[in-house]
């Protein structure tokens, strides 16, 4: 499963814990991730993953999100990893609890 993949990736390369959704208690700073989409071509799985990068500013939540953008691009050092393209990114403020974050959207090939 792609999301155990990155989730054990970035847990290995991150100073900031990584979970599959916002956690019950919050830390100060951290990120999430998400398969948005993916399929499957010529026994070849492809996946749409968001990730999300959460800190109390806007400034940190950028600077976590430049980490976080930069840590993903080598993530083809994975033996299970073909591919990833970075597809968007963007300014995401959490509209319910006001928390600052940033969004990355990765394209990725694994097997």
């Amino acid at each position: 499963m792609i999301e155990v993949i990155i989730k054990n990736y970035l847990d290995t390369v991150l100073n900031v814990p990584v979970y599959a959704q916002r956690p019950a208690e919050v830390p100060t700073k951290y990120v999430t991730i998400e398969r948005t989409g993916g399929g499957m071509t010529n026994h070849i799985r492809s996946a749409m993953v968001a990730v999300q990068s959460y800190a109390p500013s806007m400034f940190e939540a950028a600077e976590l999100h430049e980490e976080v953008i930069g840590l993903m691009l080598e993530i083809t050092s994975l033996d299970d990893i073909g591919g990833i393209k970075l597809n968007s990114e963007y300014s995401f403020t959490d509209e319910e609890t006001k928390q600052p974050r940033y969004q990355a959207v990765f394209d990725i090939v694994y097997y």
